[in-house]
Formats: structure tokens, C-alpha cells, sequence
């Protein structure tokens, strides 16, 4: 009979994904683990659409980030769609994080999450109060045991409960040091510099989205869709002096929105393309040329036949 130490332990590689209500903390927590900006954040709620999958690589595991769109009552058929892909997620990933900010009581949002999530019985689930460099340690300490007593009421066993602060870099370290053992051993999934394994127009589509919500205080983030048509490499470029050509289409709902979008003068618009452009070349460690272009689809939540068009 052999008898195995712990050094020669195995390697454990699997899928974590992250809920919550919107603006919980989730996207930047995925950042804060992966070390570099991959899933959006901005502090509107509803902007993570896909799937966007960070990767913590580490001596011992791989754990995979599943960043999954915040779920919410729906209202439009998009909305629909979006919780859709969220159960599909939560019955697939190995370990479930619910994200509760330590800013905000616990509302109908969180309830109405942790209802779903009581009837997913099999993933271990984590229970995360982030934000935690918003508030004293009384309210924390408040808030860890209105968790604690969620649980209880629901009937969800949480194998943890921990307090981060992405922002503040505090514990998230120790919150990657509990996740791995709840995840299968495996060898590694994805390649060692992997990040994400969303296509790269995908992230570019999502950079951009994002840069063009910052200003946007009163229109919905949701009215706003980017579709990037091509990135394509200049040709007549030499070898030490690349440039990526890419042309992209920020689609909104109604003509009246389009100057909002493009601004006096088309400023904001040139904003948008600056912002973007120097998140997009730390993403793909290239220099960029942007063009962006401003595009009317009426009503496109609500269109099946849009939806698909802008790849939901």
C-alpha cells in the first residue's frame, strides 16, 4: 500500500464563477485574482454580457473564472436570455461565489439570487462580502453574520463566508487559497499565459462598450451594443513596428441617442476612441489604430433577429 505525502499532492484545475446582484464587486474581483483587467467593470450595473473566463495559473491549480452576466428580474427578452445563460453556468462550474457588497444591506436583489442559488444543490458555494474597505469593522462584522443568517434561512450550506476588498487587495489572495481545494484535480486546462479564452474581438467589443458607458449617466447601458467588424494587421508595416487596424460600430437604439454618443463635435466620441484604444493595446501588446463608427438598430433588445446579429 503506498502511502502519498502531501508535496506530491495533485494538481487541481476547474471553473469558479461569481454572482451576484449587478455592481456586486464581481468583475473586479475576477481582475483583482487574475492580475490583469479582463472581465469589464464599470460601475453601471448589467455590463458583463459574456462569458468572459479569467485564469488564475498557480504552481498547485489552475481556477478558472467564469464571469457571468449579474442575474435580475427580466424585462426585455434580452434580459431573459442573460439569466439564461446564468443557470446553464451555475449547474456547470465547480464552485459558486456570491458577492455581497459590505456598503449595501441585503436587499430583494441578493434574496432573490440566493433563492436560485438554494435550488442548485450539488456546487459548493462561497459566500464573498466584498467592498469591505467602504466600511468599519461593526458593519462588517453586521453584515458577515446577515449572511450567515441568509444561509440559514434558505436552507444554503455556505462552505465559507470571507471578507475581500478587490480594491483594497485585502484577502484575495486567502479567497484563491479556498477555492482550489473545491476543485477537481486536473491538470492544467488552459496553456500557462492564457488569460481569458474569450476571442479577442470579444474583449475589444467589451473594451470599447465600456469606455463609451463612462459619460453616459442617463441613458441605459443596456441601449449600447459593439460589434467588432475586422482587426487586421497594417500591411505595409515592418516587423519592429506593427500597427492593428481595427473598425468597430457602437450600435444604439434610437437616432436620439447618437449625440449623446458622439458629443459636441464629435468629442466624446474621440474620447471613447483614446480611452479605448489604451486598454485594447495593453490587451493585445500591440499599437492600435481605432475607427469607430456610430450605428442606429432600432430597438435591438427587443428583436430576436438583432439579438443574434450582435451575438446574443
Amino acid at each position: 500500500m503506498s502511502v502519498r505525502t502531501e508535496s506530491s499532492a495533485q494538481h487541481r484545475a476547474g471553473f469558479a464563477c461569481f454572482v451576484g446582484r449587478p455592481n456586486a464587486g464581481k468583475s473586479t474581483l475576477t481582475n483583482a485574482l487574475v492580475g490583469t483587467k479582463v472581465a469589464i467593470t464599470s460601475n453601471r450595473p448589467q455590463t458583463t454580457r459574456h462569458t468572459v473566463r479569467g485564469i488564475v495559473h498557480r504552481p498547485d491549480a489552475q481556477l478558472v473564472l467564469v464571469d457571468t452576466p449579474g442575474l435580475h428580474k427580466p424585462r426585455t427578452l434580452l434580459g431573459e436570455r442573460l439569466n439564461d445563460v446564468v443557470r446553464t453556468t451555475w449547474a456547470e462550474v465547480d464552485v459558486i461565489g456570491f458577492c455581497l457588497p459590505a456598503d449595501q444591506k441585503l436587499g430583494p436583489g441578493d434574496r432573490f439570487i440566493a433563492g436560485e442559488l438554494a435550488g442548485i444543490k450539488k456546487t459548493p458555494k462561497i459566500a464573498i462580502v466584498t467592498k469591505t474597505d467602504l466600511v468599519d469593522s461593526k458593519q462588517l462584522a453586521e453584515q458577515l453574520l446577515a449572511v450567515d443568517r441568509l444561509g440559514q434561512e434558505l436552507g444554503i450550506e455556505w462552505a465559507e463566508i470571507i471578507p475581500v476588498s478587490a480594491q483594497g487587495d485585502q484577502q484575495v489572495g486567502l479567497l484563491a487559497d479556498l477555492l482550489v481545494p473545491m476543485l477537481p484535480e486536473s491538470p492544467p486546462l488552459y496553456p500557462e499565459g492564457d488569460l481569458t479564452d474569450e476571442p479577442e474581438q470579444v474583449m475589444v467589443a467589451e473594451l470599447i462598450r465600456e469606455a463609451a458607458l463612462e459619460g453616459v449617466r442617463d441613458e441605459l447601458p443596456h441601449s449600447i451594443a459593439v460589434v467588432v467588424e475586422e482587426m487586421l494587421p497594417r500591411e505595409d508595416r515592418p516587423a519592429d513596428k506593427p500597427l492593428l487596424d481595427i473598425h468597430a460600430n457602437v450600435y444604439i437604439e434610437r437616432p436620439s441617442q447618437k449625440g449623446i454618443i458622439i458629443g459636441p463635435k464629435g468629442k466624446r466620441l474621440k474620447e471613447v476612441g483614446v480611452k479605448s484604444r489604451k486598454h485594447i493595446e495593453a490587451l493585445l501588446g500591440t499599437p492600435v489604430y481605432l475607427d469607430l463608427h456610430v450605428k442606429v438598430a432600432k430597438d435591438w433588445q427587443r428583436d430576436p433577429k438583432q439579438l443574434r446579429k450582435l451575438g446574443f
